[in-house]
């Protein structure tokens, strides 16, 4: 049987050891050394002589994983990125300092991309650009962005993805998945933080911003449902000039909505702007279903008459009507201070597992609402409130998706900009408005007689197919092929212990078998002989003693 990733592992040997020492040198050797074992190179020694950095003794646990983010490339500090966007996943001070993480690289020259426009545009290059500034007006780990003009006068931006950065990311997911397995094999603890489940949710995310015709699509989607507000300026993509690997789009002039004195200089309303980018994210999740996941200063710009201009839409959520009826039943919830209906909204989209204990969740849920219920708007804090749920949630296993968490994300990092532009800025005097609409529209007939008519039709399906499930139920008893599976849980680590007992008996009665039979052969006098003892008895006895030291190392090695 093959070592686990046998294969993995040796073909990205380099790399391997480039991530592993890097996590050593920021002091998380005790990681390492777990998963080490699973390994199918050695690289204990190698590393050891990094692992304690006294500059690094006074460092905190998340500062010592960002720089060790920051280090290891373009991947990591996308993971870390997306990983400070799920607070339901990591403590909140780990999230927090993973949001410091800049998605600001080092540009590479224009020279190195004109292979890929050439090979896009081939001869037509110049026949559609008037101008091309050759200097990027950004540089991130994927792709960059500069500014050009088009042969008819209008401005665009053309972002251009990195020379090989597809190998690059395939690389590190790679190395990723595997090393995410082996913290899952090896780390008990991990269990919570789910390991395998976080690389592929990324996996997911990082591979779709490699496509930029996605983000033109989503790019799309939103100028199509928002281009008649006129407190929002979505830009138009230019289809005829975009690819997978170059995305043409109009050229957004405004000022960084973190840029105040440029905002006050300009005569900008910060108020009116605070309160327009918090309807935007809310007209965004609660009417379109779709809304921009990472809404930080850098994506956000200021044009005159206080209208917002978001960009990079490379991370999206989305908000289906399913998933809205759950987020009002809560809602609803928490309004009547009902934590029972709560509970039991979890249980039925089978977010909390068979383990947690029903009782003590209601009653920490219940002293969660009792610290907040009757406190006065202007006291409450989204980010706040937030952090407080997403540690309930973690402390009870609850795995919310993906796009929730990231809704509540949302909402609080556009408070946190909203303050920062006007500090007496309130998310919830305009997220109630929308709750209260949402709720209104429950009772819509039109809306009733939509979810009655996907019950009708899921009914339906369902009695369409019960009669030929239940006669190939039946078929399957009668010709004895009806099978039940077991699924143990928890008994990983015994059968990893006892198989490593077993294997190490195994190499024991070897090394005795050798001991024996070079005895034996020492009392005989066969040729050739070493040192005036038979030679076979000599090799047999140094061949026990090497093996016999190997078995003691790796037994004082894994305790």
């Amino acid at each position: 049987m093959d070592p686990l990733g046998l294969r993995k592992s040796v073909r990205h040997l380099n790399r391997y050891q480039e991530i592993l020492k890097t996590f050593v040198k920021y002091g998380f050797w005790d990681v390492v050394e777990k998963i080490r074992t699973g390994l199918v190179f050695d690289i204990s020694q190698k590393i050891w002589p990094h692992m304690k950095k006294k500059e690094l003794a006074v460092l905190g646990t998340p500062v010592r994983l960002r720089m060790a983010f920051e280090e290891l490339g373009p991947t990591f500090i996308k993971l870390g990125q997306m990983l400070s966007l799920r607070p339901d996943l990591i403590p909140p001070p780990i999230a927090q300092e993973l949001t410091k993480l800049q998605d600001e690289v080092a540009p590479v020259s224009f020279a190195k991309l004109k292979p890929l426009l050439e090979e896009i545009y081939a001869d037509d290059f110049w026949k559609i650009f008037a101008e091309f500034d050759e200097t990027a007006l950004a540089a991130a780990s994927i792709a960059q962005v500069y500014r050009a003009k088009l042969k008819n006068g209008e401005e665009v931006a053309v972002k251009i993805l990195r020379p090989n950065i597809h190998q690059i990311i395939e690389t590190d997911l790679e190395i990723l998945f595997n090393l995410a397995e082996l913290m899952a094999k090896y780390v008990p603890e991990s269990e919570l933080y789910d390991p395998v489940g976080v690389v592929t949710e990324f996996s997911r995310t990082i591979r779709r911003e490699q496509n930029l015709v996605i983000e033109g699509r989503n790019i799309e989607i939103f100028r199509r449902h928002l281009q008649k507000e006129n407190y929002i300026k979505i830009p138009l993509v230019y289809w005829e000039y975009s690819s997978e690997k170059v995305l043409v789009t109009e050229f957004v002039h405004g000022f960084k909505i973190s840029d105040l004195s440029a905002l006050d200089n300009a005569q900008i309303d910060r108020k009116k702007v605070a309160e327009n980018g918090a309807r935007a994210i809310l007209q965004q999740i609660f009417e379109l279903g779709l809304f921009h996941a990472d809404p930080h200063p850098g994506n956000l710009f200021v044009l005159p008459g206080n209208v917002i201009a978001p960009v990079d839409f490379g991370m999206i959520g989305r908000i289906d009507e399913e998933m809205k009826e759950d987020l009002l039943e809560i809602m609803q919830g928490i309004v009547n201070k009902d934590a029972r209906q709560i509970t039991r909204v979890l249980l039925n989209i089978e977010l909390i597992e068979d383990q947690v204990n029903f009782r003590n969740f209601e009653h920490d849920l219940l002293d969660y609402l009792d610290r907040y219920y009757g406190v006065p708007l202007k006291q409450l804090n989204a980010a706040q409130l937030l952090n407080e749920f997403m540690e309930l949630v973690r402390n009870y296993r609850i795995k919310l998706p993906p796009d929730m968490v990231m809704m509540g994300k949302a909402l609080a990092i556009s408070e946190a900009v909203g303050r920062q532009l006007y500090p007496e800025f309130n998310m919830f005097d305009l997220l109630i408005p929308y709750t209260k609409k949402m709720f209104y529209q429950r009772w819509n007939p039109a809306y009733r007689y939509r979810l009655l008519s996907r019950m009708w039709q899921s009914s339906s399906d369902l009695l369409k197919s019960l009669p030929e499930d239940i006669r190939n139920l039946l078929v399957k008893f009668r010709k004895d092929q009806f099978t039940v599976r077991f699924q143990h849980q928890g008994l990983d680590h015994l059968t990893r212990e006892l198989d490593r007992s077993s294997n190490r008996i195994s190499f024991a009665l070897i090394i005795a078998a050798l001991i024996i039979g070079s005895s034996m052969l020492i009392q005989l006098d066969t040729v050739p002989f070493l040192w005036g003892y038979p030679a076979l008895g000599i090799i047999g006895y140094l061949l026990a003693s090497i093996l016999g030291f190997w078995l003691i190392i790796a037994i004082l090695r894994s305790g």
